[in-house]
């Protein structure tokens, strides 16, 4: 497993990454991702992504409970805060109040005294950007959070962040999160340019478009996936529909000796593209299927054809 920067700052982090949202504490009890976890760290995997919101919080008290077995500086720990979390007024968004309390939580369930990455899940038009930058700063200063950044912002957002921080002489995000796979190519045009020349790295979720470019989903739904679950269905019906689109997939993975997972996986890490990218995982299994992307180099020929059955620029997800 390789260890790279994320962005300009000297955090390193490892190639994969495992996620948590829609599986920890909802498609998996505590022991499948407790096993899940053990057979990413075996990988050489260190980043774990998680939010303060996934399934409740259940997501990080579950890594808090495992951290007590484990090597907590090899870990790299990120979570999120933005969304609402209670129904009070200021139970949402990125005001210092909220800010403040949703990181304490965070490491009261982390069982932890510090988050290696903070990002803002959204930005928030309702507080003043300065406000939020500050508090980031503050908690900085008080140790909470090493490094932060960003997630699903556009490259306009990205730009005045960077500015803003600057102007404001307190430190620049390092990453951006956002949505990136085959099916979902959004952020090539303008913010993987535009995070490249202001030193953001980009640590990429959905890489595989939901499960969709594995091919499990040509035929009908195994039982118990997600577009089984109308929980966890949400943002990926039009990656559905782009079934020529997955059997072209399919059918190159086949004539590479390689498995479309590991295909769809290693595009996203190819030069110029993903810093870090995150998957989900249901067993231990499906974790080593997807760290043997590594292994997987891409030819020109064989990116030349991904971008004609992959259009760049092409996505009909909402994610």
């Amino acid at each position: 497993m390789r260890h790279v920067p994320l962005g300009r700052s000297g955090l390193r982090v490892s190639r994969l990454a495992l996620g948590t949202w829609r599986s920890w504490g909802t498609a998996l009890d505590y022991s499948a991702a407790e096993a899940c976890l053990r057979a990413a760290l075996d990988g050489g995997i260190s980043l774990v992504d998680l939010a303060d919101v996934y399934a409740g919080g259940q997501a990080e008290s579950w890594l808090g409970w495992m951290l007590g077995s484990l090597n907590r500086h090899r870990l790299v720990i990120a979570t999120k805060a933005y969304w609402p979390t209670g129904d009070g007024p200021n139970d949402r968004g990125l005001s210092r109040k909220h800010l403040r309390a949703r990181v304490d939580a965070s490491l009261r369930r982390l069982r932890t005294d510090h988050i290696d990455l903070f990002y803002c899940h959204r930005l928030d038009p309702g507080v003043p950007l300065a406000e939020t930058l500050r508090t980031i700063d503050e908690l900085v200063s008080a140790g909470k959070i090493l490094y932060w950044g960003l997630c699903s912002a556009d490259a306009a957002a990205i730009t005045a962040v960077c500015r803003a921080a600057d102007q404001l002489g307190v430190p620049r995000p390092i990453a951006n999160q956002p949505p990136y796979s085959l099916l979902d190519r959004r952020i090539e045009a303008e913010v993987l340019p535009t995070c490249s020349a202001l030193g953001l790295g980009q640590a990429v979720f959905s890489p595989l478009g939901q499960g969709v470019l594995t091919g499990k989903y040509l035929g009908a739904p195994p039982p118990g996936s997600r577009a089984n679950d109308p929980a966890r269905l949400p943002g990926m019906e039009d990656h559905l529909e782009r079934t020529d689109a997955v059997r072209s997939l399919v059918a190159l993975a086949g004539e590479l000796g390689t498995t479309p997972a590991r295909l769809a996986l290693a595009w996203t890490l190819r030069p110029g593209a993903a810093t870090a990218s995150i998957f989900g995982a249901t067993s231990p299994e499906q974790v080593a299927e997807n760290l043997a992307a590594l292994e997987l180099v891409l030819t020109p020929p064989t990116l030349g054809t991904l971008d004609r059955v992959f259009p760049p620029g092409r996505s009909r997800s909402q994610a």
